[in-house]
């Protein structure tokens, strides 16, 4: 058997998680999956990244049984609420009056699959974001820099964070959708490179 995947494989069009394979310094394909994932949260945040990464991860493994495939999911809570992609530009509004003046979690689960290595590993990271007090018209501007539908909690951090974010405690990178720090732990354990 294998010791070692033949490629990785992004399960995954976040442009935010293909930028930070990249940073890694990763070689790496991307194959976004049609899969439906769960928005509900009536399981909690966890189960529900956990769930859909290991959704994306698992659905496509079966058809490139010799690479690793990595699927990730990030949602933000708060008081027991799980706030997942805005259906419209009101409900990203109500989003960020919620978070405003407030700290909340976002949990990022990332699931790696190798079928015919036999592996499947998932882990999850938290990190906690302290919003300012935000006014109508703060949200207006921050809308016009970021597209708030694509985005869990109808935000990001990449862009016009300064506007929103107080601070973080935890990974930036969990907050935009991949811990690397930590997957960079998990590959270095099971001794998987993926540089060139």
């Amino acid at each position: 058997m294998a010791k070692h995947p033949k490629q990785l494989i992004l399960s995954s069009a976040s442009p935010r998680r293909a930028e930070l394979l990249k940073r890694m310094g990763l070689c790496f394909l991307i194959r976004p999956t049609n899969v439906l994932e769960d928005d509900s949260g009536i399981h909690g945040p966890i189960k529900l990244v956990e769930n859909n990464a290991r959704l994306k991860a698992s659905t496509l493994s079966i058809d490139v049984p010799d690479s690793l495939v990595l699927g990730s999911d990030t949602t933000v809570s708060i008081d027991d609420t799980v706030l997942s992609k805005p259906k419209d530009i009101g409900e990203a509004h109500e989003m960020l009056m919620m978070l405003s003046g407030r700290a909340h979690t976002v949990f990022t689960a990332v699931a790696l699959f190798w079928e015919s290595g036999n592996f499947n590993h998932v882990f999850t990271e938290r990190s906690e974001v302290y919003f300012k007090t935000l006014k109508r018209h703060t949200i207006e501007d921050y809308f016009r820099l970021v597209n708030p539908l694509d985005k869990a909690g109808a935000y990001g951090i990449q862009k016009g964070r300064e506007l929103i974010i107080d601070r973080v405690e935890g990974s930036d990178e969990n907050v935009m959708g991949l811990p690397i720090q930590q997957l960079e732990n998990v590959f270095h354990k099971l001794e998987f490179n993926f540089r060139n």
